[in-house]
C-alpha cells in the first residue's frame, strides 16, 4: 500500500471522530511510525508501507480517533527550542507557558548565578529549557507526582543537564530545602466542578493530578504562595501561571503572604495567564 493511501485512510478516520486536526495528525503519526520527517512523508506519499508499519499505524491512528493526544501518541513534544518526553503521567507542554521563560530571561537578562525552584515540574519543560538558556543558574525543582520526575530525569539526561537540577519527588508542603531568588509554578488550576467540561482530549488522557486545583479552583497555588513566601528570598521573585478567570483571587493572596504584584502577562489569545511578583 502506499503511504498517501494509508494517510488518506486514516484521515477520513479521524475527521469522521472530529479530530480537528485531521490531516495534520495523519501526518505526523506516519512519520512517527516510519521513523521519518513529516517533509518525507509528504515529498514521498507514493512510497510503499510495510505490512507491519502499516497494522502499528492503524492502531494507532485507532487511539487518536479516540481522542488520545499525538504528543502522547509519538512520546514527545516541542516546547521552547527543545525536544521533550512526555507520557500520559504529565501534562503536555503548552504555548502559553513559555511565557514564563520569556518573563525569566527578560528579568534576569543582567543578572547571575540566580537560584531558582519551579514547584510541580511535571516534564521538566520550564525548568530545563531555563537551565539551557542560562549555564549560570541552578535549579531545584519539587512534584508530588514520583512517575513525573522520571519523565524530568529522562529529559534532564537528553538535554545534558542532569547535574543541574536537584529534583525532588515530594509535596510541596513538605518541601524546606533551601533559599531562592526566583520562584516558578504553573499548577494545577482548574476547578473541581469545570474538569468534566475540559475537552475530551485533555479530560481523559492528561493526569488529574497536574490540572485539579480544588473546589475553587486555587487550592494548590494556596499552597504554592503560602511556601513560596517562606522559601523565597527578601526581594526575590515569585511568577505563577494562572487561569484566565483568576487574576482577581491570585493577586489577592499574594498580598496577603507579603508579596507585591509587579505585573499581569497576558498570553497569546490575550487572556490574563501570568502573574509576576516580588517578596
Amino acid at each position: 500500500m502506499k503511504l498517501k493511501t494509508a494517510i488518506y485512510s486514516a484521515y477520513q478516520n479521524l475527521k469522521n471522530n472530529n479530530i480537528k486536526s485531521a490531516l495534520l495528525d495523519s501526518e505526523l503519526l506516519m512519520a512517527n511510525v516510519i521513523n521519518k520527517s513529516r517533509e518525507y512523508i509528504i515529498l514521498n506519499m507514493n512510497k510503499e508501507i510495510s505490512k507491519k508499519d502499516f497494522d502499528n499505524y492503524q492502531n494507532i491512528i485507532n487511539q487518536r480517533s479516540a481522542g488520545k493526544p499525538v504528543a502522547y501518541l509519538t512520546n514527545y513534544k516541542f516546547f521552547w527550542k527543545y525536544e521533550f518526553f512526555v507520557n500520559k503521567n504529565v501534562l503536555i507542554p503548552r504555548p502559553d507557558t513559555e511565557l514564563i521563560i520569556e518573563q525569566v530571561l527578560k528579568i534576569y537578562k543582567n543578572k547571575n548565578n540566580i537560584k531558582f525552584l519551579d514547584i510541580g515540574f511535571g516534564s521538566g519543560c520550564i525548568l530545563l529549557s531555563i537551565l539551557k538558556e542560562r549555564g549560570d543558574f541552578k535549579a531545584t525543582g519539587v512534584d508530588i507526582s514520583s512517575k513525573a520526575l522520571k519523565v524530568c530525569k529522562i529529559n534532564a539526561k537528553k538535554l545534558g543537564l542532569q547535574n543541574r537540577a536537584k529534583l525532588y519527588n515530594s509535596d510541596i508542603d513538605k518541601f524546606s530545602l533551601g533559599k531562592y531568588d526566583l520562584i516558578i509554578s504553573n499548577p494545577p488550576y482548574i476547578k473541581n466542578f469545570d474538569l468534566k467540561y475540559l475537552e475530551k482530549e485533555v479530560r481523559i488522557f492528561e493526569p488529574n493530578l497536574a490540572l485539579n486545583g480544588g473546589l475553587d479552583g486555587i487550592s494548590e497555588i494556596r499552597k504554592v504562595v503560602k511556601k513560596s513566601s517562606e522559601l523565597i528570598k527578601k526581594g526575590g521573585k515569585l511568577i505563577l501561571e494562572i487561569a484566565n478567570n483568576q487574576k482577581k483571587e491570585v493577586k489577592k493572596l499574594l498580598k496577603e503572604n507579603g508579596f507585591y504584584i509587579n505585573s499581569v502577562i497576558k498570553d497569546y489569545a490575550n487572556n490574563d495567564r501570568c502573574i509576576i511578583s516580588t517578596k
